[in-house]
């Protein structure tokens, strides 16, 4: 079992650990900071570097079973069970998924509908959501979630039982994706007095941190399908 230091610590750029497994897929290590791919949030590329100076870039991360696979480019030297590396995430690149993923809970909050798909990128990054029949104004939208940005809103992560989930089936806002189940809880994320519902991912922890964003094409995708796609306003 990998530990996974990102859930508790989004931030950490870097650790220490040791290689429990390696085969023609990948790495894995005893723990990470790398986040595995799932949720629509992309897996943290980075580089595994050994006691020796070795250099492993790592160009994707996985989920496999327990563990957390870390992908090698195709040219990196090779690593052994045992060894002991620091494992280093591309931090700009963390961080500009982290803005859109938090970003993205506070679309949930603007648009009142269930979520039925969605992708994160580092500039652009999308929900779609089951609205029959109606009509989105971008520009209303992109007020609103500047607004929300500007209060500067806490956001935080906890967990809660499967029982109390169960009890508050609203907290799920994805049609297509359940939340994982059969630990005995599961994770919520609060963006305060904004949004809360299970999520995974990574996070900024205030809204500021996001920055400016701005809608760009409201999409229809099917009778009932909305594509909203949102991006930095970087101008």
């Amino acid at each position: 079992m990998t530990e996974e230091i990102f859930r508790s610590d989004a931030y950490a750029k870097s650790c220490d650990a040791t290689v429990s497994a390696v085969d023609g897929s990948g790495i894995v290590l005893d723990r990470t900071v790398f986040y595995p791919k799932g949720g629509g949030q992309p897996g943290d590329t980075g580089k595994l570097t050994a006691a020796d100076g070795r250099v492993v870039a790592i160009v994707a991360t996985v989920g496999v079973g327990d563990g957390i696979l870390h992908v090698p480019a195709d040219d990196a030297p090779a690593l052994a069970v045992g060894e002991a590396v620091t494992a280093a995430i591309d931090w700009d690149r963390r961080y500009r998924l982290m803005r859109m993923h938090t970003c993205l809970h506070l679309l949930c909050a603007a648009i009142d509908g269930g979520v039925t798909g969605g992708a994160i990128g580092e500039a652009k990054s999308r929900l779609d959501f089951d609205l029959p029949d109606t009509s989105l104004d971008k520009v209303a939208i992109t007020a609103e979630l500047n607004r929300l940005i500007e209060e500067d809103h806490p956001v935080s992560a906890r967990w809660i039982s499967e029982e109390e989930l169960a009890a508050n089936p609203e907290l799920v806002r994805t049609m297509s994706v359940r939340p994982p189940t059969g630990t005995g809880r599961v994770r919520v994320l609060e963006v305060e007095g904004v949004d809360l519902q299970p999520c995974g991912g990574t996070h900024v922890a205030r809204t500021g941190e996001i920055g400016r964003v701005r809608v760009g094409k409201i999409e229809n995708k099917g009778r009932h399908n909305r594509r909203v796609n949102v991006l930095f306003d970087d101008g």
